[in-house]
């Protein structure tokens, strides 16, 4: 059995303690014989995998939530899944903040990720420029690639930190690892996706005898 979670851009595997992402144009799992349990918020990558192999699963009719939020990401909602308490960073293409408590997701938002960040400044001639992720977030910058660095990280991190208070922060995706650096109350687990999955695949289906 192999898990797959379909970004806006990629294809996530997991497999045997394994995790590596693909893109749509090189798919080695199509010469694979295991069954391939997905989740997606990308048609086109959906398709790209349906057509490349032959037994797919789609996992997102036995996901749910307790939450108000109206549209919740099932790549999401499979994070969630994954902690009972705390605050949930999924940081890829774009940055989701979810908030855990006693089980019930009290709420989220999304930023845009730091490589999305880039782009949007890179319409301004003048401030297209590379990101100095070394900046420091502690002293005003004194140069424009330095401001642009501080004013994109620091809006992030005080986000969350805002977000966290309290609450241990569980960061996930891409940049998580480098976010979770500023923070000293988290965990970064490029699994937590894939952990929120397989609790569903043990809560919904194997425990009901469903067979896939």
């Amino acid at each position: 059995m192999i898990l797959c979670d379909i970004g806006n851009s990629f294809l996530h595997f997991y497999y045997h303690g394994k995790v590596w992402r693909e893109s749509k144009d090189n798919l080695s799992v199509k010469d694979s014989k295991e069954i391939i349990i997905f989740i997606s918020v990308n048609e086109e990558l959906t398709k790209t995998l349906l057509y490349s192999h032959a037994s797919c699963f789609d996992l997102t009719p036995f996901l749910s939530l307790d939450t108000n939020y109206k549209g919740l990401g099932v790549d999401r909602i499979a994070a969630c899944k994954a902690i009972k308490d705390g605050v949930i960073v999924d940081a890829g293409s774009a940055i989701t903040i979810d908030v855990m408590q006693q089980g019930i997701h009290l709420g989220g938002y999304i930023l845009p990720g730091i490589a999305q960040y880039k782009k949007v400044l890179g319409l301004i001639p003048i401030l297209d420029c590379e990101m100095n992720l070394g900046v420091s977030v502690d002293t005003f910058p004194q140069n424009t690639r330095d401001a642009v660095s501080f004013g994109m990280l620091k809006s992030i991190l005080l986000m969350i930190e805002n977000t966290s208070k309290s609450k241990k922060i569980y960061f996930t995706g891409g940049d998580g690892k480098f976010l979770s650096r500023f923070f000293v109350n988290c965990i970064y687990d490029e699994l937590l996706v894939f952990k929120g999955m397989q609790k569903v695949i043990t809560e919904e289906i194997t425990s009901k005898g469903i067979v896939l």
